[in-house]
């Protein structure tokens, strides 16, 4: 869940280099023609002891990137499989970023610093390792409201334009440039695990899943689970814990994160790689945010669906290192995990104590056909509701069994809600590409802090 960042000094640690040989290749980044801070991400800069740098040194850091004190020397590009569109491409990896450093944040948790658009890798294949300054917009957009709502996401750490004209065929071009540095505990990726397998490699995925429950703590197996003290098995029942929650955080949020290939999935099960991202104009089930997801894989409503077949790929990966009964005992969790993830998420986003899975399950129920129903977003329809304001018919003898869980916010009286839908993204954007305007995006992000603060945290 959220947590509020906490100031910490600066603590690099290093245990990827243990595996590097073999997990990933030494690279460097691009020389870029230009170097101008667009972005910095003062809410969690301290978090990692970074605060103190100041904009030049920024920038010397995360566009240049000469390496941090005590840090990786030399960046990493992550090689890995994974199934797109469940079909498996063993050509994968780290084609237009890398790990950059490694440092502890003041609870001894592991955070990574990674880029996006940092130039090309031995991976990169026929693409050019850039992003494009529209991308990483919108990536900061989709953080910063992800944050905001409570879901388990990676943080835009910094942007800064590299002054490179680009060239992209689903956008008009010349496009400008960016590099993007994100923050998050982890950059392992159940398509790690899947090149292991594909190689041979089990002492190898052996030791990975012993570097992930390392770095990666999570809650032991259910007393009753066969294997459970088994790394691999262990792992498995982490991994679906996380992304049962995840794929609940997302539908409560009403987002829709577009590509869920294997590669796109983190062990640590946080939500990253932001592409053809959208929010929910209205819920609908069947909206998809990706013009190439042609047959609804990742839409919406199947969001859940995909997060529990890639888990079911990680399982596959990990056979060589387990007995399949105690695999498939930890996927067969993950639909009770949905949905006991669901009635707590949203039972919070409305404003309520829980009651109990069954009270909280019927008010899902209650307030899904009353989206349905209206046409609302989720946005709109969360703002109505909030602490119980404007609930009808089977919603309101629904929420009967709650009660309001804090006290009100000035937000709740606001005629709207802050909303990602994609006419506002692109009225953002707009602005700086017609008139380098960036306004409209900082009060963007003023106004989804101020949400995030009003909505609180939800409790474990």
């Amino acid at each position: 869940m959220r947590a509020e960042p906490q100031a910490a000094p600066y603590t690099p640690d290093v245990p990827i280099s243990a595996l590097a040989p073999w997990l990933a290749d030494p690279v460097r980044g691009a020389d870029f023609p230009a170097a101008t801070l667009r972005f910095r991400n003062r809410r969690w800069d301290a978090a990692v002891g970074l605060g103190d740098l100041d904009d030049a040194d920024w920038v010397r850091r995360f566009a240049h990137f000469d390496p941090l004190p005590g840090n990786l020397t030399q960046p990493l590009a992550l090689r890995y499989h994974g199934h797109q569109f469940r079909v498996y491409n063993p050509d994968l990896g780290d084609g237009r970023g890398f790990l950059f450093a490694q440092m502890r944040d003041g609870a001894g948790r592991l955070l990574d610093l990674g880029t996006k658009g940092s130039g090309q890798t031995p991976w990169s294949r026929q693409g050019d390792g850039r992003l494009t300054l529209k991308g990483a917009v919108r990536e900061i957009l989709a953080t910063e409201m992800l944050e905001a709502l409570g879901v388990n996401t990676s943080k835009t750490f910094s942007v800064i334009e590299t002054g490179e004209d680009l060239f992209r065929q689903d956008e008009p071009s010349p496009a400008r440039s960016a590099v993007l540095v994100r923050l998050n505990h982890g950059h392992i990726r159940i398509g790690s695990f899947q090149r292991l397998a594909y190689l041979g490699e089990d002492a190898h995925s052996a030791a990975l899943v012993t570097y992930c429950l390392e770095q990666f703590p999570g809650n032991p197996p259910p007393e009753d689970a066969p294997g459970r003290d088994e790394p691999a098995v262990i792992l498995l029942h982490q991994v679906v814990e996380r992304l049962a929650k995840l794929a609940a955080q997302w539908a409560v949020a009403g987002f829709v994160h577009g590509v869920l290939n294997t590669d796109n999935m983190n062990i640590s099960g946080e939500s990253f790689d932001y592409g053809p991202w959208r929010w929910l104009p209205r819920w609908d089930p069947g909206f998809t945010a990706a013009y190439f997801d042609h047959n609804g894989l990742y839409a919406f409503g199947r969001q859940a669906e995909a997060l529990h077949w890639n888990c079911g790929q990680l399982a596959v990966a990990l056979r060589p290192l387990a007995d399949a009964a105690p695999l498939i005992a930890a996927l067969n969790r993950f639909g009770d995990l949905y949905q006991e993830a669901l009635a707590r998420q949203f039972v919070w986003r409305l404003g309520f104590a829980p009651r109990g899975f069954d009270a909280d399950r019927a008010l899902v129920a209650a307030a899904e056909r009353a989206m349905a129903d209206n046409g609302t977003s989720p946005d709109v329809f969360f703002h109505r509701h909030r602490s119980g304001r404007a609930m009808q018919g089977d919603l309101a003898a629904a929420a009967a069994a709650h009660e309001p869980a804090g006290h009100s916010d000035p937000v709740w009286d606001e005629p709207a809600p802050p909303s990602l839908v994609i006419e506002q993204v692109e009225a953002i954007w707009e602005a700086i590409a017609g008139g380098d305007d960036w306004h409209p995006l900082q009060q963007m992000i003023s106004d989804i802090r101020r949400l995030g603060s009003a909505l609180g945290h939800l409790s474990a």
